[in-house]
């Protein structure tokens, strides 16, 4: 196969930056552009709710690449500009200006958009957290606030709840789940987590429904729940997820669900692919659709993507991780944990708080977690998911 002459990449973050690389990698030669709606130079989300939000990193330490790298790639970059219309067939995409830019190949690498709670927009003082910009304007606000809610309590949630109890402010964590990352690690490691926050003073309003917002002269002023129950605030963090950012792509051709749906190659279309969390593909280990948040998955998932446009036909079949820091608590997930799954200790002691468990549906270990014990549990994936999700599993204890 002829490499395509010129490779076009919508997004310029960890996907998108990482496919970039993976292609001069490779020996492409051809033209590189990116677009991208961000104004900075590529930077790394993980440290937004945390080292940058907490003022421990100024933003340029968060930056992926120095000016340096990113010249060498010997890519055309067009900062600051949205993607507003993509012609699959012709892979053109027409950005907010007006402007037309076409590349043989063309990868979509969007990312998310942040989730909001109807009427956030009219008050001052209410924030998600997705974009460097957010993260320094929550880190300006919790400056001179002395009370934080937090409106959410998956990874994001707990990781800003945990940070802005560092930095001194009285925290409220509330959500629908029955405990932090309840929905992603069930309910043993979710209560633990709970008991984490409890213990440094953080209250939980969890498994009940916030209503909406309170405030007065357009300045946010608390959060009311469905139990009548008002938190009063001084900033509001709303972290209840994200969607795809595909909005963008509606006519252009491509099949859009949740993310843009690719093969199993991670390909939407002849000469289209995406890459990270905007992407949607068939697992072939798994055998089922598979779409991925978080930071490992864009810059393996790059690596396929940049192979296949090159004219490789490799199959995108990884063991999904991901990992948070809240406190001095980290943990590594490792496969597919699910509330449903029955969690045994392989090793350590959660009295201890360190241990490496497994993650068990019908006999099968669908999923390995380190708490504190990162070695431990690399090693127990390995013997259990192998390198790829479709490995024989470790035998049931």
């Amino acid at each position: 196969m002829t490499p395509p002459g010129s490779v076009l990449i919508v997004g310029a973050s960890a996907a998108g930056l990482s496919t970039a690389e993976a292609l001069r990698r490779h020996g492409y030669q051809g033209r590189l552009t990116f677009l991208d709606a961000e104004p900075h130079l590529p930077y790394d989300r993980p440290p937004l709710s945390k080292q940058v939000l907490a003022g421990a990193w100024e933003p340029s330490r968060a930056r992926l690449r120095s000016q340096a790298q990113l010249e060498a790639l010997h890519a055309e970059s067009v900062p600051g500009e949205a993607a507003v219309e993509l012609d699959a067939a012709a892979r053109e995409v027409r950005t907010a200006s007006g402007r037309v830019l076409h590349g043989d190949a063309l990868v979509v690498a969007t990312g998310l958009t942040p989730r909001r709670l109807p009427g956030q927009e009219g008050l001052a003082g209410v924030h998600v957290l997705r974009a460097l910009d957010d993260a320094l304007a929550l880190r300006r606000d919790l400056a001179a606030a002395e009370r934080l809610v937090v409106v959410g309590e998956g990874v994001l949630g707990a990781e800003i709840a945990a940070t802005a109890r560092g930095m001194g402010l009285d925290v409220t964590l509330a959500g629908m789940g029955p405990a932090p990352l309840a929905d992603q690690l069930g309910g043993v490691v979710g209560a633990m987590l709970a008991r984490v926050h409890a213990e440094r003073g953080v209250r939980l309003r969890l498994g009940v429904t916030v209503e909406g917002l309170t405030g007065a002269g357009g300045q946010v002023t608390g959060v009311r729940l469905v139990t009548g129950e008002l938190l009063p605030a001084d900033a509001v963090v709303v972290a209840i997820g994200s969607r795809p950012a595909t909005g963008w792509l509606e006519g252009s051709g491509l099949t859009v669900g949740d993310g843009v749906e690719c093969d199993s190659r991670c390909r939407a279309a002849e000469g289209v692919y995406a890459v990270g969390d905007v992407a949607s593909w068939d697992h072939e280990g798994l055998g089922r659709r598979l779409r991925l948040e978080n930071r490992t998955n864009a810059t393996e998932q790059a690596q396929v993507v940049a192979a296949n446009i090159l004219g490789a036909d490799r199959p995108y079949t990884p063991v999904p991780y991901f990992w948070t820091d809240q406190y001095d608590v980290k943990i590594q997930a490792h496969g597919l944990p699910s509330p449903a799954a029955e969690v045994t200790i392989a090793e350590g002691d959660p009295a201890q708080h360190r241990f490496a468990a497994l993650y068990r549906e019908g006999g099968r270990v669908t999923g390995v977690l380190g708490w504190n014990m990162a070695k431990q549990a690399r090693l127990l994936r390995q013997r259990a998911l192998g390198s790829r999700q479709d490995a024989q599993p470790l035998a049931p204890a």
